[in-house]
């Protein structure tokens, strides 16, 4: 049995260059596009692939904080800005810290169950780069309890916190196997950038990357476990893909075959205002992985391609053992062994990810989106993997803070 009232699909997957530090194109002192930009970019990369985009009934934006790092708010209001036939429909913004734009894409598929519309442009977006990484960081900490943690915390606010759990993970697992994975992560994710134009370290010339991510952290300049190339990028970028009934795909003129099926969701979320339960695993990130994949009645084994929030390394490590697809600890080898590469037993994030597309934090979960759609439609480019038979399914989990706001989404070829 479905777990949808009705068939929902995806298609029309677009998004931009993550621009920011390692983008040859980008310097910090040059003027750069604003946030209404990537609104309207990600926008008409998505319907210029449709015909009838009049027939869009509503639009959702996903966004965490362009209030702070933009000074603008009521983004709603950039809709009609994307397309003039867009003037006087409905678009909400929604708002989950990392995981806004998976918000995003499970408020456009509501929106579609209700009857409320056949079809949903779907728009994350993020500009990041706007003030130095000293007062982003405190800008970012609004993703946690604020009022409750920030002025114990560290003054690069989420790097520590995810530092603390590869630290609980080395104490753990043995610091040798965490941070060789950590480093084949880190690895996987910069070869796989290096493929597609779109994404942030895709002009990354290092000849070795391993060595690199085995160098030992300086506590003294930046974080006690983990290096800055463990994180995800500080970037600026759109990403939009398009949702869509059955009647609403014959109004914009897109085939079922062009299309991909989205069959479950699940959205989760925990209390902000406590610590998680154990820092060496995502628990609400496992929660959201086996109620989607429920849901769809598959086993993690019937994946063919996964995208996860690697908004750090060692989290990356941590999200490959939520899905499901190894048991607890034994991430780490996982990826070291090669499973998780183009040509592995599950390619995961094949554009890199958040440490090698970039993260342009509302934009995330509806970027993730796109690249399964991309990748089960055929048609991922240089980053393509072979989907069989046996494993039609791929999915993405989107986080907002220290693992509280968690969507998992499956979709089908």
């Amino acid at each position: 049995m479905s777990y949808f009232r009705k068939k929902i699909y995806a298609c029309a997957p677009y998004y931009t260059v993550a621009l920011g530090t390692g983008r040859k194109e980008f310097h910090p002192k040059k003027l750069r596009p604003g946030i209404e930009h990537y609104i309207k970019e990600a926008g008409l990369g998505s319907i210029s692939q449709i015909q009838n985009p009049e027939n869009i009934d509503e639009g959702v934006i996903g966004n965490f904080i362009a209030a702070r790092f933009c000074k603008q708010g009521n983004l709603g209001g950039f809709f009609p800005y994307v397309h003039p036939t867009f003037q006087y429909k409905p678009c909400t913004r929604v708002e989950g810290a990392c995981d806004s734009g998976g918000l995003a894409l499970t408020t456009s598929i509501k929106t579609i169950l209700a009857d409320l519309a056949d079809v949903v442009l779907c728009i994350g977006v993020e500009v990041q780069n706007s003030v130095k990484a000293i007062y982003g960081a405190d800008f970012l900490a609004a993703a946690d309890w604020f009022s409750g943690n920030r002025k114990k915390g560290h003054v690069y606010f989420f790097p520590d916190l995810f530092s603390q759990r590869a630290g609980a993970c080395f104490e753990k697992h043995g610091h040798d196997k965490i941070r060789a994975g950590m480093a084949q992560w880190y690895v996987n994710a910069v070869e796989n950038a290096r493929k597609n134009p779109e994404s942030q370290e895709y002009h990354n010339k290092n000849s070795d990357l391993f060595g690199t991510g085995m160098m030992k952290p300086n506590p003294k300049a930046f974080c006690e476990h983990i290096n800055v190339f463990d994180c995800s990028k500080v970037s600026d970028g759109g990403a939009a893909i398009i949702f869509a009934s059955e009647e609403g795909l014959k109004k914009i003129g897109v085939d079922k075959k062009d299309a991909i099926e989205v069959i479950s969701f699940a959205q989760v979320q925990d209390n902000l205002t406590t610590p998680p339960p154990d820092l060496t695993k995502l628990s609400t990130c496992e929660i959201a992985a086996k109620r989607a994949q429920e849901r769809a009645g598959i086993k993690p084994s019937e994946l063919g391609v996964l995208e996860v929030h690697d908004c750090f390394t060692i989290a990356g490590l941590m999200a490959v053992e939520a899905a499901g697809l190894v048991r607890y600890g034994e991430g780490a080898d996982f990826v070291k062994e090669g499973n998780t590469k183009l040509d592995g037993i599950i390619p995961t994030n094949t554009t890199g990810g958040l440490v090698g597309y970039g993260h342009p934090t509302g934009a995330t979960g509806v970027r993730q989106a796109c690249d399964i759609v991309k990748q089960l439609s055929g048609k991922s480019g240089d980053c393509q993997v072979e989907i069989k038979s046996d494993k039609p399914f791929g999915m993405m989990s989107s986080m907002g803070g220290n693992d509280k706001t968690v969507v998992a989404m499956i979709f089908q070829k």
